[in-house]
């Protein structure tokens, strides 16, 4: 019987770097607009006490887009967007270290546990401020109630301040109440979540896609098989980390300053279903994203091959 070969991956060195990071902006922009909804859903789902304003994911769907329109999904959108700053120092860090691991070990698993990890620290360190802006815009409309801050009106028309004007709103209520460390509330929070996400997600990721080129027939395309094993990676890794996902939106929305009496509060007040709490909507989201980010990261890897490589790999 023949033997089935290994999904090719490909390395660093192997790409043209004009393309790949042409390609990934254009790639992580349309992946952040896809789940967008069901990430400002988690995040109101998370900091909510029990059920007091929705009973779960399609309840709060609904509800907002009753309430509060389309738009109503997409608050803090466009904050959001700079977050495509970090998501390029993600990939170039995760490459980067993957390569430097390689050097000391020939284990795939090793090399994606460290890469992602350290790409997640990189990444957080600029995340962080932009989260916890947009984050209290989330938080605006049926949520404002939740959270610290509220815009603030127009004096002459009387309406919130549109778009940018509510980003510098929020911003200058942040640093007004705690000075420049209160966009970096939550750091420790989110590196406690993000790091372990990050460095279960690519070894599980590795690992699925190469089972699953196990049972497929020899001729099926590997981006399909990488296309199913994205979703049961992110699956496996918010299902570990949503615990801690929990204490870091609380931590952020709602001004607390520790991670460990947060997460005490929360099992005290809530139990511990307290921490599954969003894990449905982070799941949703992080299905399609996975699925998008996997098709897109590797053909978009595909297609920055350096031209000499392209005829010597088959997929």
């Amino acid at each position: 019987m023949q033997q089935k070969r290994n999904i090719q991956i490909i390395e660093w060195e192997d790409l043209d770097k004009r393309k790949f990071y042409s390609f990934g902006v254009f790639m992580t922009m349309t992946i952040r607009a896809t789940v967008y909804p069901a990430t400002l859903i988690r995040t109101r789902l998370q900091v909510q006490r029990g059920k007091s304003l929705y009973s779960g994911t399609f309840d709060a769907f609904f509800k907002i887009l009753r309430a509060e329109g389309v738009r109503g999904l997409y608050r803090g959108f466009m904050v959001n967007t700079f977050t495509l700053i970090s998501g390029q120092a993600y990939i170039t860090t995760y490459e980067l270290v993957r390569k430097y691991a390689s050097q000391y070990s020939d284990d795939n698993t090793v090399k994606s546990l460290v890469a992602g990890g350290s790409a997640s620290l990189v990444a957080q360190s600029i995340t962080v401020p932009i989260d916890v802006v947009s984050q209290q815009l989330m938080m605006q409309g049926q949520g404002e109630h939740l959270t610290r801050f509220r815009l603030k009106s127009n004096t002459e028309t009387g309406k919130p301040k549109k778009v940018f004007g509510q980003t510098r709103n929020i911003m200058a209520q942040i640093f007004a109440a705690d000075g420049f460390r209160g966009f970096y509330r939550g750091y420790v929070a989110s590196l406690l979540t993000y790091i372990p996400n990050s460095a279960v997600w690519w070894p599980f990721y590795h690992f699925y896609a190469e089972q699953l080129s196990k049972l497929a027939p020899s001729d099926c395309p590997h981006l399909i098989l990488q296309a199913m094993a994205g979703p049961l990676a992110a699956a496996t890794a918010s299902t570990v980390t949503n615990p801690m996902d929990v204490v870091r939106a609380r931590v952020q929305v709602e001004g607390r300053t520790s991670v460990t009496e947060t997460f005490r509060q929360l099992i005290k007040e809530e139990g511990f279903w307290g921490l599954t709490k969003g894990l449905s909507a982070r799941i949703i989201s992080s299905t399609p994203t996975a699925i998008v980010m996997v098709v897109g990261y590797e053909t978009l890897k595909k297609l920055s091959l350096r031209p000499e490589l392209v005829d010597s790999r088959h997929w």
